[in-house]
């Protein structure tokens, strides 16, 4: 993985003047090595890079990266089936100097152009210029596993891996009150309803699984889609989806092993980190290292560290654990935020922070993780009710026996009269509910009154399009739910210069999964049932078969009630009365 940053005008003296330099030394964290940069023969764009070496560190691999006389690329992220693009692109007649996936990246944008991007499993940013088109082309992955921020002001385009690039470059550094009243009122970090919305003002993200063409001095900028996936059901035996299922998910991690430097894996004492290193046992490479790394709070009753030293004995992994002590918990709060740049919903953050953190410690620079599976497969309890409503709807309720189940496993969704209404009358339940939201984000404790009529008519809250199982999931995967996930993980892997990858996340095991039916995915009381079906001659049964998620989770109230904590706690409630977003009457409110 790595960082870059750029610069595109048809006024090559300010091109020329914007602190490019600035803006790569902010984002060292994501590639350490030494910072390569570029301008184009007319002075009108420029590129900065900082690599991170994981496939071909040979010097002739390093960024922005000329292929030919026509194309440079500044790229952060990997092509994981590069060397499947290579062949084809050889039968085709492409020659290599390098071993690299950036050189295939380039090759096969000269083969294909953009319709690349739909050949293309990987996670992904990237800005190549076109010198033959004179123009600049930019993409991101699918799922939004590689960030990429710009600004444009109608003459000149800046843009980044992080925000803090921007910035660099001169971008103000204001707030977005909309995306901060949202998130405030709702927990949203995103706009379902537009995904260039950002936490800043001006400031915009390319939405994941979109590219962007810009020409110098074109008033605006083409945003265009790719690699759509979409529900398709389709029946099939149990056997055929559990097979399939394996198939692509060995695959999918088979690609995601392909190294030049020591890979090892997270571990929590979960289903879908553990899958993924059983896999990893079975079809591990030269550079797997068989380590995993596991957060554990000792006394805390959702501790993991049994759970998961079940997995490692059984798959004979060489577990690390990462223990946070109470006094830490405040500098890590400090260095996760800085590194975010955006807010932070939930302490799990610096769990996730400090495993990284161990991972490089131990000479490890790519990390296999299980984040994914729970918004394709229905890994959390919310999922319930919505497959509950699928089988009213379909009649078949009572005799599935699946409320029964679930409460035989101790799951406690609530299945009352107001989902059993939603269920046979969806639109006018979804009116109800976004009603009802609006009415209770309105009354947010604590808000600034003045602040809060202004920023009432931009209210975010959506349901998925379809009220489906699959409507809800194909909505946290791609609108709302999975990209703050990624985006914590990336920016906290990356501020140790460590490369995460998630299997559960291949364009075509993804495309498949939501070409199943409701039940493989919620099945006799228990989420993510295909996945534990497929899983269940790797893994220990206690593991396999626990009927709640687990993961990371640390002992946050605990955390929160530390003095030096409550004294940041105070520190930013006083920066939002002053700012006036929050009422001075939270100052004297128990923290």
């Amino acid at each position: 993985m790595c960082g870059f940053a750029g610069i595109v005008s048809d006024q090559p003296q300010r091109a020329a003047a914007l602190p490019l330099a600035d803006a790569i030394a902010c984002l060292r964290h994501r590639g350490p090595e030494p910072a390569g940069t570029w301008t184009d023969a007319s002075g009108r764009c420029r590129m900065a890079h900082g690599r991170l070496s994981i496939i071909d560190p040979d010097p002739r691999s390093r960024q922005p990266f000329s292929y030919g006389d026509r194309f440079t690329v500044a790229y952060n992220g990997e092509l994981y089936n590069y060397v499947e693009l290579r062949d084809e692109l050889r039968a085709a007649g492409f020659s290599f100097r390098t071993a690299s996936d950036t050189e295939v990246l380039c090759a096969a944008w000269a083969a294909w152009g953009p319709a690349s991007l739909d050949r293309f499993d990987g996670a992904f940013a990237f800005a190549l210029w076109d010198a033959q088109e004179d123009r600049l082309y930019a993409a991101r992955d699918r799922f939004g596993e590689k960030p990429f921020f710009f600004y444009f002001d109608g003459g000149t385009l800046l843009f980044a891996s992080e925000l803090k690039g921007l910035w660099a470059l001169g971008v103000p550094r204001s707030a977005n009150d909309r995306m901060a009243y949202n998130f405030l009122a709702l927990g949203y970090t995103q706009n379902p309803a537009d995904a260039l919305e950002t936490f800043f003002k001006d400031v915009s993200k390319l939405p994941a699984g979109h590219w962007l063409e810009y020409r110098p001095g074109a008033e605006t900028l083409a945003l265009n889609r790719f690699g759509d996936i979409a529900i398709e059901e389709e029946d099939m035996s149990d056997e055929e989806a559990i097979g399939e299922f394996r198939r692509l998910f060995t695959e999918s991690v088979q690609r995601r092993l392909r190294s030049d430097v020591p890979v090892g894996t997270s571990l929590s004492g979960g289903l879908d980190s553990a899958s993924v290193a059983a896999i990893c046992r079975g079809v591990a490479s030269s550079g797997y290292t068989h380590k995993a790394f596991t957060a554990v709070f000792p006394g805390f009753e959702k501790d993991e560290r049994r759970l998961s030293e079940l997995v490692a004995g059984q798959l004979g992994l060489e577990q690390h654990f990462v223990t946070i002590g109470d006094e830490e918990v405040p500098g890590l709060m400090d260095r996760v935020q800085a590194q975010q740049d955006e807010p932070v919903g939930s302490a799990s953050a610096l769990a996730q922070y400090a495993v990284f953190a161990a991972a490089k410690k131990e000479g490890v620079t790519v990390l296999l993780d299980g984040q994914g599976a729970d918004e394709t497969l229905a890994g959390y309890d919310k999922y319930y009710r919505w497959y509950w409503q699928e089988l009213l709807r379909a009649g078949s309720f009572g005799k599935s026996g699946e409320l029964e189940a679930a409460r035989a496993l101790g799951i406690t969704e609530t299945f009352g009269a107001l989902s059993r209404l939603a269920a046979r009358m969806p639109q006018f339940s979804a009116s109800l509910q976004e009603g009802r939201r609006a009415r209770a984000a309105a009354r947010t404790p604590f808000l600034n009154p003045e602040w809060l009529r202004a920023q009432r008519p931009y209210f975010y809250y959506m349901l998925p399009s379809a009220f489906t199982l699959n409507g809800v999931l194909h909505y946290n995967t791609f609108c709302n739910g999975l990209e703050e996930l990624l985006r914590l993980a990336d920016r906290n892997s990356m501020a140790h210069s460590l490369e995460v990858r998630l299997p559960f996340l291949s364009a075509d095991l993804v495309r498949f999964e939501f070409r199943l039916p409701a039940r493989f995915k919620i099945r006799e009381g228990r989420t993510k049932w295909l996945l534990r079906q497929a899983m269940k001659d790797l893994l220990p049964a206690e593991v396999l078969w626990q009927p709640r998620k687990t993961g990371f989770e640390p002992p946050q109230a605990r955390w929160m009630a530390l003095p030096a904590v409550q004294e940041r706690i105070d520190a930013g409630r006083r920066k939002l009365v002053e700012a006036g977003v929050l009422d001075a009457s939270v100052l004297q409110q128990k923290i």
